[in-house]
């Protein structure tokens, strides 16, 4: 019957206001006594807005609303400014915070003046290495136990640290272990200084891949290891510690500790989705990761991590123009049946995780509707991975028919752009997936290994990876690479992308069927410029006008002369001139067994070590028919104000290049 009075009578547009923190909720509840077909026009004054919970619209929510911020960009806040700083005869900073003691509300993350603060840790900088790791299990027919214990041993010297602590102390500190592509928050359970060892409970290790002697740790939030500039410690009577950088005075300062997980949740039925609602010149900000009772889960992609902005079932949301910073989590998770949605122009920046997240961790049945249809364009992600290393500038796990485009991946501690969430050839409903025309750059920091800027897994058909240009990727060990089709990756085109100084290789596949890489320029990786782990019975990809070039290392590793690869048309060349290494065969060799149109030649790029790959020459390219692409393509548009958004300081470029130096 609404629908139908709709139909009959205009529709009619209204203007609400919001000047406080309350008056979210009120226009939301105010907006439902308007019809479907009317649209609300939410004014947010400038300002900053503490919530005390999220801002919340369910299935009763029906009618479109656009909120748009006015003027100076309002800020959202989840945290709680936290004022009343006095000095210490140390020369620190102490504040009290009554709502530790109130209500148990242990806050993990701190942000001073818009810095993320260093939760008191030790070493200072960079890792000790475990002796040795027990585990101890139920008997079980399960591969991996839902709980486990671990004893886990160190050196005397590192252990002692925990001696004397009081249980109060000790269950909140944590053991935070970096191994392979994962990491582990541990809650010490118990400490025996005495023998070296300390024990954690949690869940089970999975046996592809565990904490074990050698992995790389510190331990976090100790009042003892509270002794470097910039750290903090909050005791569990509410005093809060903070040893100031040069010149900092807190009693001026804006300090934040965040309180909610989410500060905007979307949450729609599948009779009933939320749809239609718009934001605009928003800064949402200041939300919190809160550990586990027993440790973190250790998932890939930091999976498990939900977001600040969190959606279920909810079709035609668009965020424009908008920012996420100072989170503990996620900036964005589209989760649940969620369709056409649209993220466009915003800014995600000093991230305890990753930018944005789409579809479920769960694998539906075969048939069933997956989250899809999504657009994440023009977007710069920066600075993430603070809190959860492994996670992914932007994931798709299961979902379709998505856009990701234009978009500046940099700053990140683990993958750019990951796509597909079954491991082999078992079903996968993650296909028609576009990756096309953004910049990655400088991820990995040396901290964690096994990763690629693009990334992906399983069955993918339609599934495009186009006109990226990424470079600058660093690991701890091995796998740093450029694209890399892990595990089953199929029916993929990966086609016109530039992919330079990389740790480990342009391209990789591990396994999978029916790649197409073609049209794709790989310079300058450090170990070796292609790789394929496993040969398989059946065609594993088409390698086609292809441009390779080396200044180092060799040109390729692994069965790329044994896996069934269509492959022709390629040129190759050393940037110095060299004879580089054909998996131990010349060239002429080389070229007779397998390539029979390649071409070994002469550098024909204008200045690669700037960046600049524009062609000298097409003689080459018409050889192996090459087609020249517009790399400058990739990255953000728009004004030149927010392309200068994307430049990393100085501070962080040379912090890059002295980690490599450092890693070496």
């Amino acid at each position: 019957m609404l629908l139908l009075s709709c139909r009959l009578s205009a529709a009619e547009v209204h203007h609400l206001h919001v000047k406080k923190a309350a008056d979210f909720a009120t226009v939301i509840r105010q907006a439902r006594q308007w019809p479907a077909c009317d649209t609300v026009y939410v004014h947010v004054a400038s300002g900053t807005y503490h919530l005390t919970t999220p801002i919340l619209f369910t299935e009763h929510d029906t009618t479109p609303m656009v909120f748009v911020g006015e003027g100076k960009r309002p800020v959202i806040s989840g945290g709680m400014r936290l004022t009343e700083w006095e000095k210490t005869p140390e020369g620190w900073w102490r504040c009290h915070v009554p709502d530790v003691v109130r209500y148990g509300w242990r806050f993990e993350q701190l942000y001073i003046n818009g810095r993320r603060a260093v939760r008191a840790r030790t070493p200072n900088t960079g890792f000790w290495q475990l002796d040795s790791v027990h585990e101890a299990k139920p008997k079980s027919d399960e591969r991996f136990p839902p709980v486990s214990t671990l004893t886990v041993y160190a050196p005397p010297s590192q252990i002692a640290l925990l001696r004397d602590i009081p249980e109060s102390e000790l269950e909140q500190a944590l053991g935070v272990c970096f191994y392979k592509w994962n990491y582990r928050m541990m809650r010490i359970l118990h400490a025996e200084p005495n023998n070296n060892r300390f024990y954690s409970s949690g869940q089970g290790q999975y046996p592809w891949n565990p904490v074990k002697k050698g992995s790389r740790y510190y331990f976090e939030n100790l009042r003892s290891a509270l002794d470097n500039p910039g750290e903090w410690y909050l005791d569990s009577d509410g005093t809060l510690l903070y040893i100031p950088l040069p010149g900092e005075d807190l009693s001026t300062a804006e300090v934040y500790a965040p309180v909610l997980r989410q500060v905007v949740s979307i949450r729609g039925t599948a009779r009933q989705p939320v749809s239609h609602k718009t934001f605009r010149n928003l800064c949402f900000t200041h939300t919190a990761f809160y550990t586990p009772i027993k440790g973190s889960i250790p998932n890939q992609a930091a999976v498990e991590v939900d977001g600040a902005i969190q959606m279920d079932h909810a079709r035609h949301i668009t965020f424009e123009d908008c920012e996420v910073q100072h989170t503990g989590n996620y900036a964005m998770w589209i989760r649940s049946q969620c369709y056409d949605n649209r993220v466009v122009h915003c800014h995600f920046a000093n991230l305890g995780a990753g930018g944005i997240k789409i579809g479920c961790d769960v694998l539906p049945k075969e048939g069933e509707e997956v989250t899809g249809r999504n657009e994440v364009d023009n977007c710069i992600i920066h600075h993430g991975g603070y809190v959860h290393p492994s996670a992914v500038g932007v994931a798709l796990l299961h979902t379709a028919h998505n856009r990701i485009t234009h978009n500046e991946i940099a700053d990140l501690r683990y993958s750019g752009v990951s796509v597909g969430w079954v491991w082999g050839y078992a079903y996968s409903p993650s296909v028609d997936n576009l990756v096309a025309y953004n910049h990655i750059h400088h991820l990995g920091w040396g901290l964690l290994s096994d990763m690629g800027a693009i990334y992906t897994l399983g069955t993918s058909p339609g599934t495009r990876i186009i006109g990226n240009v990424v470079h600058d990727i660093y690991t701890y060990d091995y796998g740093g690479w450029g694209i890399y089709t892990d595990e089953g990756s199929t029916g993929i085109l990966i086609e016109n992308n530039l992919v330079y100084r990389t740790k480990s290789g342009g391209f990789h596949q591990h396994f999978g069927r029916d790649n197409i890489v073609r049209n794709n320029i790989f310079d300058n990786a450090i170990l070796q410029q292609l790789q394929l782990t496993r040969a398989e019975k059946h065609r594993s990809f088409t390698f086609q006008h292809n441009i390779v070039a080396t200044n180092r290392g060799k040109m390729f590793r692994g069965a790329w002369n044994k896996g069934i690869i269509d492959r022709d048309y390629n040129a190759y060349f050393h940037h110095q001139d060299e004879q580089p290494d054909f998996l131990g065969i010349p060239f002429a060799e080389w070229k007779k067994k397998y390539e029979p149109h390649a071409v070994y030649a002469a550098a024909p790029f204008r200045n690669p070590a700037a960046g600049d790959y524009r062609l000298t020459h097409l003689k080459l390219a018409k050889k192996i028919g090459f087609k020249p692409f517009d790399y400058s393509k990739a990255g953000v548009y728009g004004s030149e104000e927010w392309k200068a958004k994307t430049t990393l300081s100085p501070e962080i470029l040379q912090a890059y290049v002295e980690m490599q130096k450092a890693a070496k």
